[in-house]
């Protein structure tokens, strides 16, 4: 027996390179202290394969392990930014054991959502084109959102009758509320860049040539900032949208007692005193 491929996923983009070597398809540089992450499957509108999936998520684990790397920029080329998980490769649809699409769900799509809020660095989508599905859902995961003013954002799921998957329903409404989040899953429609900021899915819009200058800026002002202090944070912020007040208030003062052991807070303080800029190392 065979099951059918996840539901947030793209119909087959035609012929093309989802057998090429996934070093190919998920480039991968560092600079500055920054892990450049691009995908790189321009035909397919970057629709993401499970083996590019799985190099995305290895790649932010090891972000995370690596102190020379204090922020991560999640970027593609070409039109579009990624048009949700590519079904070419997956196995026909046949009798469907129960189960086997939560199990794909969970395995798959969650995962890689899970992986870049789990992040210990940083993570800005540089969003350069269409994110659907998926894609939308991997790019408002990350902590900050640019996008070029040629972007835009489908919630493309109820347009095929499905639920959204990939972590949607837990993202938009803590991104922009309940009912603007149902808008959008309602109904499916288009959501451009100057519209997303509005909403507040997207922290800035800028012309589409300007896109990667300013992700590189803002990465590299993160990654010279104080990196164990931005990880804890991300932390906070994130587990405060499932805490109460007293939980959330015994967190915050365990982050700064972690943090505070580290040489970047000891930095913070000294260069306050001593009246200069402070230099960070990430340690």
């Amino acid at each position: 027996m065979t099951s059918s491929p996840s539901p947030g996923a793209v119909p087959p983009a035609g012929p093309g390179d989802a057998a090429a070597p996934v070093d190919s398809l998920i480039l991968h540089s560092t600079d500055n202290g920054v892990s450049w992450l691009t995908l790189n499957r321009p035909e397919a509108l970057n629709a993401l394969t499970g083996d590019q999936r799985e190099r995305l998520i290895d790649r932010l684990a090891d972000a995370s392990a690596d102190p020379d790397v204090r922020a991560v920029v999640l970027t593609a080329t070409g039109k579009g930014f990624c048009a949700g998980a590519d079904l070419r490769g997956a196995p026909p649809a046949g009798e469907r054991v129960a189960g086997d699409v939560a199990r794909l769900i969970r395995l798959g799509a969650q995962r890689l959502v899970a992986a870049v809020q789990d992040c210990e660095k940083p993570v800005i989508a540089a969003v350069n084109g269409t994110a659907a599905g998926l894609g939308a859902h991997l790019a408002l995961a990350c902590d900050l959102v640019l996008a070029a003013a040629s972007a835009r954002f489908i919630e493309v799921f109820v347009r095929r009758g499905l639920v959204p998957d990939g972590g949607g329903a837990y993202l938009l409404p803590r991104l922009i509320g309940p009912q603007r989040a149902k808008e959008l899953m309602f109904f499916g429609d288009a959501v451009p860049a100057a519209e997303a900021e509005r909403l507040g899915l997207v922290n800035r819009v800028v012309p589409d040539d300007a896109l990667t200058a300013t992700a590189r800026e803002w990465a590299e002002r993160l990654a010279a900032g104080p990196t164990r202090a931005l990880t804890l944070t991300k932390q906070l912020v994130n587990a405060s949208l499932e805490s109460d007040r007293a939980t959330a208030f015994a967190a915050e003062a365990t982050a700064q007692e972690i943090n505070m052991a580290t040489a970047d807070a000891r930095e913070g303080v000294a260069s306050f005193v001593e009246r200069r800029d402070p230099t960070y190392r990430g340690r």
